[in-house]
């Protein structure tokens, strides 16, 4: 146990994780040893004599349980960045543990009666902004986590919380599975007819590290999305489209009887708590603050985007009719004739602006971007360990060279990691004894891989993801509070988006693309029209990308408002909680719910309206910018100050007040999008 490297003060660089020394055998032994630790901080504010304060209960609270923190935070990251079967099914075991060390807390009677006391009394307490944030966030997550439940209703929360955490990770991994399960091997050039030579030297090196010829495609999303947007084999684009569609759905991996369950649960849980629904509960802590602001909120987007939507439809129908398509529009053929009419009306695609976004040379201007608004600057340090080599670790320091943060790059797609992108962190920010602990952050996503001729060039939707994680990123970085449990990106779900898609803005303006997009062989800058062009098109098929996400919020809250359990056919309820959104004719063995990740897997569930929600904060953020230059650093500073640095230490909107000086208007999103 004592050469346990977990179970050690890290010896590295800025304390940072020791990954070339930890082996797979480590982990349940650290995990065991870090949560007996635990329970025993636990037990010294339980068994103090003192009477209950901010100081010797919720702060003394606040700092229990780091080092059981810092471990779950490098084993959690790798199961979702670079896992194995070994570590997932620790997962399966060290999940249920966590939570039941979590349920002796809140259900600590001992332990809550310190808090509640302490809340009681708050008003007496003269406790900063902060402290009172902390506070309050922690007397609600003891009731709102059944503490003032009885010992019958207790137990039944203990049940529930414990098989809902193997439900959701058995969700996740079974997505994981469905995804890697299918891989479409082509070996006839006219059955890959239309598609890039960059597309098929991808698809080429594939095959060849399966030991076969030809060409090989699979489901992740650089070698699924280009195959859907420019194969002209119909056939071969609907067979793409149905094993994406169907994942997790009437096939091995299936998570039908899981969403089942997982809602089922769910309900259960927030009822015994006194909720109607679990929107009710969750929405509770939300900016949204209920599930009928939600759906009022998505169906005034629906009511302003459906017109266009429909619209853009029927032109590409026509579209698709002018080039001999003599059938009705499905879903397999949307992105294949969108591409078409994108390049025909704008001259511009993906494989045009491609050579112009070569990663090394993105990454450098988004650090750049960070530079001009914030002070910050990237350097790369070898010597921290890191998980994977395709991994690089950036110290980030700011104007005056204090260190900021680590972060973690990790680019490209591979069979033990999760698909999507997001960020993600080692440590949290946190102050503690006159001592600011600096975050280590990472992002992790799923770009087009360099081959052997080519470095990875992104499409234009890999650059806005790109922004959109280091935004996330920033937030974590730059973070300025006192408690972890308040610093970076803990805030309201409905909040956290805001500075990822504030960044997003950036794509689309001149400024920063003629500072960044340089072709890759030539070196020559972007042509000013290209830049015009993206510009131009950035509003392309924008109603029907609206009335995309609509269906994705409509389909998580309607699974969310139930005050009882479903028990019909996933396939028909999702079909029901979307018919206000659908352009389609229906596509029979589909089903996105059951490959949902985001709301049965993640934190996402009765919030996945929270990216529209956001979408008009960032909107109107950003107008800020374009009123007083997109580089202006008392504006940069302001949004920093108030939004970045600021964590979860104050309600959003106060946050937003204080940087914007009013409340947000959804003007700037609907005109931002062409829907005004």
């Amino acid at each position: 146990m004592s050469k346990n490297p977990l179970l050690e003060v890290f010896s590295t660089p800025y304390e940072s994780v020791p990954f070339n020394r930890i082996e797979m055998e480590h982990y349940m032994p650290a995990f065991k040893k870090s949560i007996e630790n635990a329970r025993n901080e636990i037990d010294q504010i339980t068994n103090s004599t003192e009477e209950p304060a901010f100081k010797n209960t919720i702060e003394a609270l606040e700092y229990t349980g780091q080092q059981l923190d810092r471990i779950g935070s490098v084993f959690f990251n790798l199961n979702h960045a670079d896992t194995n079967d070994e570590m997932q099914a620790l997962a399966r075991e060290i999940s249920p543990m966590l939570t039941e060390f979590s349920n002796d807390i809140i259900m600590n009677e001992k332990l809550f009666k310190r808090v509640k006391h302490v809340y009681e009394i708050k008003e007496d307490l003269n406790l900063n902004v902060e402290e009172t944030q902390l506070l309050t966030d922690r007397y609600k997550s003891f009731v709102r986590s059944g503490a003032d439940l009885n010992e019958e209703k207790k137990l039944k929360i203990r049940e529930i919380s414990k098989e809902l955490s193997k439900l959701t990770l058995q969700f996740g991994e079974n997505v994981l599975a469905a995804t890697n399960n299918f891989e479409l091997h082509l070996t006839d050039s006219k059955d890959v007819a239309g598609l890039p030579e960059g597309i098929l030297e991808a698809a080429s090196a594939l095959a060849k590290e399966k030991d076969k010829e030809g060409w090989m495609f699979n489901l992740q999303f650089p070698s699924y999305v280009p195959f859907m947007q420019y194969a002209e084999k119909r056939e071969l684009r609907k067979k793409m489209f149905k094993a994406y569609s169907s994942r997790c759905f009437n096939d091995k991996f299936d998570n039908q009887k899981i969403i089942h369950r997982i809602v089922e649960l769910r309900l259960a849980k927030v009822q015994l708590l006194g909720y109607q629904s679990y929107s009710d509960y969750v929405l509770e802590e939300r900016m949204a603050k209920s599930a009928d602001n939600v759906i009022r909120f998505l169906n005034e987007l629906l009511d302003a985007s459906m017109p266009r939507a429909k619209e853009e439809f029927r032109e590409l129908q026509e579209y698709a009719k002018s080039l001999g398509a003599d059938f009705e529009l499905q879903r397999w053929d949307w992105a294949y004739y969108a591409e078409k009419l994108k390049t025909e009306k704008f001259d511009i695609n993906d494989e045009i602006t491609r050579p112009y976004f070569e990663l090394e040379r993105v990454k450098e201007g988004i650090f750049d971007l960070a530079g001009k608004l914030y002070g910050l600057h990237f350097q790369l340090n070898t010597d921290i360990p890191k998980y994977h080599d395709e991994v690089d670790v950036y110290e980030v320091f700011d104007a005056d060279q204090n260190f900021i943060s680590l972060f973690y790059t990790d680019f490209h797609p591979r069979n033990t990691k999760q698909g999507g992108a997001w960020m993600t962190s080692f440590v949290d920010q946190y102050k503690k004894e006159n001592k600011d602990y600096r975050p280590h952050i990472s992002i992790v996503c799923n770009f087009t891989r360099p081959t052997e001729t080519k470095p990875s060039l992104l499409t234009f939707n890999e650059v806005t993801t790109f922004l959109h994680e280091f935004g996330h990123a920033l937030h974590g970085m730059l973070s300025k509070c006192t408690y972890s449990t308040l610093s970076g990106t803990n805030v309201y779900r409905d909040f956290v988006e805001l500075p990822s898609q504030f960044m997003e803005n950036f794509a689309y303006r001149k400024e920063w693309l003629d500072e960044v997009a340089m072709h890759y062989e030539t070196g020559e800058k972007i042509p000013q029209e290209l830049i015009q062009k993206i510009i131009d098109s950035s509003n392309f098929l924008s109603g029907y990308g609206f009335v995309r996400q609509i269906s994705f919020g409509l389909n998580d809250m309607a699974w969310h408002i139930v005050n009882k359990p479903v028990t019909g056919l996933v396939e028909e309820f999702e079909d029901r909680a979307m018919a206000s959104t659908e352009l389609f004719s229906k596509v029979n063995g589909s089903c996105m719910s059951t490959s949902f990740s985001h709301i049965f897997a993640g934190g996402y569930a009765a919030g996945y309206y929270g990216y529209k929600w956001a979408e008009v904060l960032d909107a109107d953020a950003f107008e800020a910018f374009k009123e007083n230059g997109i580089y202006d650093k008392a504006t940069a500073n302001a949004f920093r100050e108030n939004v970045l640095e600021k964590g979860g230490s104050d309600h959003p909107m106060n946050l937003y007040l204080k940087f914007r000086g009013k409340e947000p208007s959804i003007d700037p999103l609907l005109k931002r999008s062409g829907l005004k």
